[in-house]
């Protein structure tokens, strides 16, 4: 996505690329020095599309995207759960504390997991 660092430097070499041909004008658009050649799409000379370490602009992670490379990365931190009546919260050291459905509304019943 744009706005972040590339962290690899794709460059794309010149000759045929692997794009069906209604795809030409966009890609010509996006900067790249194409043609349609026998129906082919043809990029005219070497392009550099991100450099390592540099931030992405648009168009980069459009192309990027067209090629199936994916510099993004998305990552989350499992805090808790709930799972058959059985909410559990995961600390940051990793233990685990279950709080079971009660019959009554008042109680709260906790468990903890890492004593088992």
């Amino acid at each position: 996505s744009s706005g972040i660092n590339a962290e690899y430097g794709v460059v794309l070499p010149d000759g045929p690329l692997d794009f069906p041909h209604s795809m030409e004008p966009q890609l010509r658009q996006l900067g790249l020095p194409t043609r349609l050649k026998d129906g082919v799409i043809v990029l005219d000379q070497e392009h550099t599309v991100c450099t390592a370490g540099k931030v992405l602009n648009t168009q980069q992670a459009v192309i990027l995207k067209h090629l199936g490379n994916c510099m993004a990365e998305f990552q989350i931190e499992l805090m808790s759960h709930w799972s058959n009546d059985v909410f559990t919260v995961l600390s940051e050291s990793n233990s685990a504390m279950e709080i079971n459905e009660p019959d009554s509304e008042d109680d709260d019943v906790i468990e903890d997991v890492n004593e088992n």
